[in-house]
């Protein structure tokens, strides 16, 4: 080998090595930017304001979350409201989440963390998509949310804790090959089901009046009481009332909650328990009870009225406590007014709710009389 060869070998090895350490570079700067590095961002280019779809799937279930008007809707309940602080809730705890672990992982092996896609025919193994977009559809972040990791509490006597308690979840986010990365957050409430999703606001009939039920066999009562702290009677006479039947019957009308939304106008519409509550804002609510094949009840409802404008002075009134009475009026007036819109707007909507909750406005009149 001359002096001239040499020297062009010499070149080719440098360039060569020079091309190997970019690589080399290169690759390592994409694992940092990936977050998949200990102590990165999850999802570290990700800024919450441009999120406005948040889709989640599992193997049986799938739940697409859009803002509509400037409310967050879920698109499988015919647009009801989110709850929006679940869903603020989980993309925080997205952004904020640090990787603590991180390590490849083949693909064969993915359905031992959970960590296979769902819709591709799998039934073991499959983890929970999420995938956040912006306004336009622009997919930004898209992972698998797979098994969820335990942490050893030998202080907690709970029986579920026997294995170890929730401390973290496998991730493979999408676009980072098979790096899976663990996060000290088991993300429990990044679930797939609709009925998850929804705003729990729920109506509340107070300061009830009068309370009639009528059933789908036309057995019906009704009671009622002069005064809002009165004493409960039946309307029309016909006995005395237990009056702790009826203080629970009327207080289970404030109470109310649901766990799912109804679309559709005939499930639970056969055979249905009617009330009628009045109430001494001058607010009317008209509610259909329902059963269902695994006792729980379909809840519909109307409100109608509107609540009075003016203040019945209280009896022997002094003059100085007018102007604050005036003004406590008034601010619950606007408090009563903004509840009823909600109502009003809520109504459109079917519920499913717990048979428990309603079981003290499904009495007989029997039941309601004096023991």
């Amino acid at each position: 080998m001359n002096r001239k060869q040499f020297l062009w070998l010499m070149l080719a090895v440098v360039l060569l090595g020079g091309a190997g350490l970019g690589l080399f570079w290169k690759d390592i700067t994409a694992y940092r930017d990936s977050g998949a590095k200990i102590g990165a961002p999850l999802i570290p280019s990700l800024k919450i304001s441009d999120v406005a779809r948040l889709r989640l799937q599992d193997a049986g279930h799938e739940v697409t979350l859009v803002i509509k008007d400037k409310v967050w809707r879920v698109e499988q309940r015919g647009g009801y409201p989110a709850d929006f602080s679940a869903i603020s809730g989980l993309i925080l705890k997205l952004v904020d989440a640090k990787v603590v672990q991180s390590e490849t992982v083949g693909a064969s092996l993915h359905g031992r963390l959970n960590l296979l896609a769902p819709g591709k025919g799998a039934k073991e193994g499959v983890g929970t998509l999420v995938e956040m977009s912006d306004a336009g559809g622009k997919v930004l972040a898209s992972m698998i949310l797979g098994k969820v990791s335990l942490k050893k509490d030998p202080v907690n006597p709970l029986p579920n804790a026997r294995d170890g308690v929730p401390a973290g979840r496998h991730i493979l986010v999408a676009g980072r090959g098979d790096t899976v990365v663990v996060v000290p957050d088991p993300l429990e409430k990044a679930v797939a089901r609709p009925g998850e999703w929804v705003a729990r606001d729920f109506f509340k009939a107070e300061r009830i009046k009068s309370l009639q039920s009528t059933a789908s066999d036309g057995s019906t009562w009704k009671i009622g009481r002069d005064e809002e702290w009165g004493q409960w009677k039946f309307v029309g006479g016909g006995g005395g009332l237990d009056p702790s039947a009826a203080v629970t019957a009327t207080n289970a009308l404030s109470g109310l909650s649901f766990t799912d939304v109804v679309l559709d106008d005939k499930t639970g519409a056969d055979k249905p328990v009617v009330l009628v509550a009045e109430t001494f804002d001058k607010l009317t609510y008209t509610i259909h009870l329902g059963p269902l094949a695994n006792g729980d009840f379909v809840l519909r409802y109307k409100v109608t009225g509107e609540p009075p404008k003016a203040r019945k002075p209280e009896a022997k009134e002094k003059p100085e406590d007018k102007e604050r009475l005036d003004k406590e009026f008034a601010e619950a007036r606007l408090r009563l007014e903004a509840r009823v819109l909600l109502e009003q707007a809520r109504s459109q909507w079917a519920y499913v709710v717990p048979a428990k909750q309603v079981a003290p406005l499904l009495v007989k009149r029997a039941q309601l009389g004096a023991r």
